[in-house]
């Protein structure tokens, strides 16, 4: 029995001699239609759905970087699945312990009180319960969309090292995405905080801004020749730019002194074979 149902039959017991006839009707309307409530209910208890999952939650526009998302998000799941799952026990044992109190207790107020006390464990642990079953459905896509992650980039396992070696194009492609989502309406002109960035990868401003202006040409002349620019046009844009510059990101950072990647200070398959 849901914790509303026990809600609603202590409150018909309860209610007062002098409360309006009104009220028992619409409890008894609640109690009646409460199972498909609860039922239809039970489709969400999650922060959010799938489609928010895989466009809104996991925005990474690289391959790995989708993976290592996706793999945070049931890292936190996990976690919160665990914290719930102990809750969830613990209220149980208090559930039974309370419920053992309540057969040998003889005070008629103590009783009471038990009762009362009960009837919350009840209502927190339906909610906790929901609250798993939300976690493991959550768990549970993400886990698929990890597998066909892996099947989409090829590969069976990633290293360290494979992470490190895509920075670069994530980085020069999400600022560019960002510049181009500035520039729109900015009348084609980059913003500063994407300048910036642009600086600390490497990348001269003013080459930026030229593919800025010359992508938004390029769609404005696909539009006006009755055409429809896609999504798909401008991920290969991103892409050539990440093309274009991948080296400038390293190249700076020589420049400064540092090694954007040293493969002796990652966990990966081909140095622990080396050292053995």
């Amino acid at each position: 029995m849901s914790d509303t149902n026990l809600i609603v039959q202590e409150l018909k017991t309860t209610l007062p001699a002098d409360v309006k006839p009104e009220y028992k009707t619409m409890l008894d309307n609640i109690q009646e239609k409460m199972p498909a409530v609860s039922q239809a209910t039970s489709n969400f208890h999650k922060s959010h759905s799938q489609f928010m999952g895989v466009t809104l939650d996991v925005t990474a526009i690289t391959p790995i970087r989708s993976v290592k998302h996706t793999l945070a998000e049931i890292d936190r799941t996990r976690g919160a699945l665990q914290e719930a799952y102990i809750s969830m026990r613990k209220k149980e044992n208090e559930l039974k312990k309370k419920t053992r109190e309540l057969k040998s207790c003889e005070d008629e107020l103590d009783r009471e009180l038990l009762d009362i006390e009960i009837l919350e464990l009840q209502g927190h642990l339906e909610n906790t319960k929901n609250s798993v079953q939300g976690a493991i459905r959550k768990m549970s896509f993400f886990t698929n969309q990890y597998e066909k992650l892996m099947k989409h980039i090829g590969k069976e396992e990633l290293t360290e090292e494979d992470y490190e070696l895509e920075e670069a194009r994530y980085h020069i492609m999400t600022c560019m995405k960002q510049a181009l989502n500035s520039a729109r309406p900015r009348n084609g002109t980059i913003d500063e905080g994407n300048m910036i960035y642009l600086f600390d990868l490497g990348i001269n401003a003013a080459q930026a801004q030229a593919e800025v202006f010359g992508y938004l040409q390029w769609e404005n002349k696909i539009i006006s020749e009755g055409k429809a620019p896609t999504h798909a046009h401008t991920m290969q844009w991103l892409e050539a730019c990440a093309d274009k510059w991948a080296s400038c990101p390293a190249e700076f950072a020589n420049s400064r002194g540092f090694d954007i990647y040293d493969p002796t200070s990652v966990t990966n398959v081909p140095q622990l074979e080396a050292a053995e």
